[in-house]
């Protein structure tokens, strides 16, 4: 476990902090408790009556349900409130089953060196309709062939969950999208990342690595900036990790060398995805802002 000193607190901090946590949370469609919240508070943890405190004193803020929100964003409350209620009742069956998904994964591609669960399922705002967003790293040479690996994986264990509920975005016409690749790293882009602002390490600090945990802690320790945005990097724990299968395909499988044509093929298939939800601006919409928050890491830009 990496060491830190989060330094004194400050009154006059707190509420900017609560402020900007709160705004990333909405961002991505969520809203936590006020104990969930204090926990999670961009530059360190804070005690619940502390963030209690700070909504109470504020014009912008309020809690509504148990739920710590922005006042103008009132009209989506149902919607996050409904996201925040099913995500205990979802949430433990899904974790199992991307567990298992992620064991099946990492013995077909050796090549993947880590694996974070990320996006609603982490986050707290996971509802089954959804689908579970992976964050990868991988060898160098070998970012298409991982995604082409969890999509073509995905497609086989989606079709065992035909029955799954989906939504605008995960509805596809084979079988519902379950398992997808949010970000994936290689291993030279890790030192340092070329982004260690707010956005990334808010990124870390929700995923729940599942694999590799040791790649996640050597991110945290090669980008020293990110735990200056979350200082609860450094204290990050893995409660859903699995053990390296002990059969797993060989390396030499999947030479750098087929990078190239799975680029080719992923990116066709991408696009034939998009070009499904053409009649649907909301899942567009959805999309748009997920790759807009990896960026520089997105596959397939023009």
């Amino acid at each position: 476990m990496l060491e830190y000193s989060p330094g004194q607190l400050t009154e006059t901090a707190a509420p900017e902090r609560v402020a900007r946590t709160v705004a990333l949370l909405r961002r991505r469609g969520y809203a936590l408790s006020p104990a969930r919240l204090a926990a999670m508070c961009a530059g360190g943890a804070l005690q619940e009556h502390e963030v209690r405190r700070v909504v109470a004193a504020s014009p912008n803020l309020t809690i509504v349900h148990d739920l710590v929100v922005e006042r103008d964003h009132m009209p989506r409350l149902d919607e996050i409130r409904g996201r925040a209620n099913g995500h205990d009742a979802a949430s433990p069956g899904y974790l199992a089953m991307t567990r298992q998904f992620v064991r099946a994964l990492v013995a077909a591609a050796q090549f993947v060196r880590s694996v974070w669960i990320a996006g609603s399922l982490a986050s707290g705002g996971f509802r089954d309709s959804d689908d579970v967003d992976l964050n990868l790293v991988v060898d160098d040479g070998h970012r298409h062939l991982a995604y082409v690996a969890v999509n073509a994986l995905g497609l086989v264990h989606a079709i065992r969950h035909r029955g799954k509920p989906v939504d605008d975005l995960t509805r596809r016409p084979i079988a519902p999208r379950l398992m997808t690749a949010n970000l994936i790293l290689e291993r030279s882009q890790l030192s340092p990342l070329a982004r260690q602002d707010e956005g990334m390490a808010f990124e870390l600090m929700v995923s729940q690595p599942v694999f590799g945990f040791e790649v996640f802690e050597q991110i945290v320790a090669l980008n020293p900036e990110l735990t200056q945005h979350f200082p609860q990097l450094a204290e990050k724990t893995a409660p859903f990790l699995i053990d390296a299968p002990r059969a797993r395909l060989p390396r030499w499988t999947y030479p750098a060398m087929l990078d190239g044509a799975a680029r080719i093929f992923g990116s066709a298939a991408w696009r034939y995805m998009q070009w499904t939800r053409r009649h649907r601006p909301e899942a567009l919409a959805r999309v748009a802002f997920v790759r807009e928050t990896m960026r520089p890491y997105t596959l397939f830009d023009s």
